[in-house]
């Protein structure tokens, strides 16, 4: 079993998948990798016969080997002092097939914060708050043991000879990959749940989600980001975890809208969760991107929960049993969606800027610190004091945020009288 494992993390797998996705490899800075390494492990110098052939080539062949083998012997040094995978020389690879690159590109936007920070606002004020809270709930669990997983394994990402095409996350660890996770929940949660409420094809619904999920899997391997073996992991996992949470979900949502006492659980345990976050062995962004996720979820549901006490939340306007029917948009709800999402993603960002200003200063000030002194400061584990702010001010921040797209805005809109209709019922 170990063997099988062992042999999908293997960074030549992740090699195969590029090239029959069209990334042709530089054969030359392979090689001169290679000779890097062996003569480095066995403190050598290349022999006198190589010396003569290098001797023979033309004169563009020695400066493109030349400058290869600098880059390559600079690469093999600082990843034997830092211990970490460093990126790739761009100029040992060739991207042959446009057409591939430039979906797995967008497939790995899919699960990037820019998209959720634009899709999530979008489904609450569009399209279904009770089908989104769920699906929050969903996405929040999921990458909350996804990200813990990762700084408690530890396994690095893809290293040579994988050459990466995306620099960011690449000082996180590889396994398993919450990309894969949040590609089989997120997209296969909104299909189960809307299941239970609309009336729609099941096939189709599913189908779009596993292309979804497909897509997004195969850019992080193409991309050189993870193993194969770190997104079979985060596949199974999150399936694993999906067969208990739907059901669990989907009750714990009306235990949250209508008890008193919710607020204590929902603000509280998602601090304790970020305090006993796992430490890792060296400074990554893990902790911090995991304490904006939950601080999301955090709002949506503190913002749902007082929609609830406040009655904003009604029974169904139209008699009616689930499933019910989808009620498409006509031209002048599409010009109020657009109109919504616009002034909606206005109030985020301004919310987002003006929460981070005050959250940094605020904290900042409470421990006796500079916060320009703070900001400027090196991202590592003993820098504490860096740490605490950082953890404060995006909790604070981020659950705002949630809670402003779920409740505030909402309310807003109605005032406004361009609310999204409330076409069943929101519980």
């Amino acid at each position: 079993m170990w063997s099988i494992v062992e042999y999908l993390r293997k960074p030549e797998l992740v090699v195969t998948v590029q090239e029959w996705f069209g990334i042709e490899y530089d054969d030359t800075y392979d090689q001169i990798e290679k000779e890097q390494t062996f003569y480095g492990q066995n403190n050598i110098s290349p022999n006198l016969e190589m010396r003569k052939q290098y001797s023979n080539y033309p004169e563009h062949k020695k400066q493109r080997r030349k400058q290869i083998s600098d880059d390559c012997a600079s690469d093999v040094k600082k990843s034997q002092e830092e211990s970490v995978n460093v990126d790739e020389s761009t100029g040992s690879y060739q991207i042959t097939n446009k057409f591939w690159y430039y979906l797995f590109l967008l497939g790995t936007e899919l699960g990037d914060e820019i998209f959720y920070a634009t899709m999530i606002p979008f489904w609450f004020w569009n399209i279904d708050g009770a089908v989104g809270r769920r699906v929050v709930f969903i996405w929040s669990v999921i990458m909350y043991i996804g990200q813990v997983l990762k700084d408690i394994i530890r396994w690095p990402r893809p290293g040579r000879p994988v050459h990466r095409l995306q620099n960011k996350w690449s000082i996180e660890y590889g396994m398993p990959s919450t990309h894969a996770m949040v590609a089989v929940a997120m997209p296969f949660s909104v299909v189960i749940f809307m299941l239970d409420r609309y009336q729609f094809s099941a096939t189709n619904g599913f189908l779009i989600a596993f292309v979804w999920c497909l897509i997004v899997c195969v850019s992080r391997i193409y991309l050189g980001m993870h193993s194969v073996a770190d997104v079979i992991a985060g596949i199974f996992l999150t399936i694993l975890l999906m067969i208990p949470l739907i059901p669990l979900v989907d009750k714990l949502d009306h235990i949250i809208l209508s008890s008193t006492f919710s607020p204590l659980f929902v603000i509280g345990i998602p601090i304790l969760l970020i305090i006993y976050y796992p430490c890792s062995e060296k400074w990554t962004p893990t902790r911090g991107d995991t304490t904006t996720i939950i601080s999301v979820g955090t709002g949506i549901l503190m913002g749902a929960w007082l929609n609830y006490q406040l009655g904003a939340f009604q029974p169904p306007e139209i008699t009616s049993t689930r499933p019910y029917e989808i009620i498409w948009p006509t031209q002048r709800m599409l010009g109020l969606i657009l109109l919504r999402t616009i002034l909606g993603l206005c109030g985020v960002i301004a919310t987002r800027a003006l929460g981070k200003s005050i959250a940094y200063a605020v904290v900042c000030m409470l421990l006796g610190r500079d916060q320009n002194e703070v900001k400027a400061s090196e991202s590592t584990l003993e820098n504490r004091d860096k740490i605490i702010v950082e953890l404060s001010y995006k909790f604070f921040v981020y659950s705002s945020i949630g809670f402003i797209v779920n409740c505030l805005l909402p309310n807003v809109f109605k005032m406004l009288n361009i609310g999204r209709p409330d076409f069943y019922t929101e519980i």
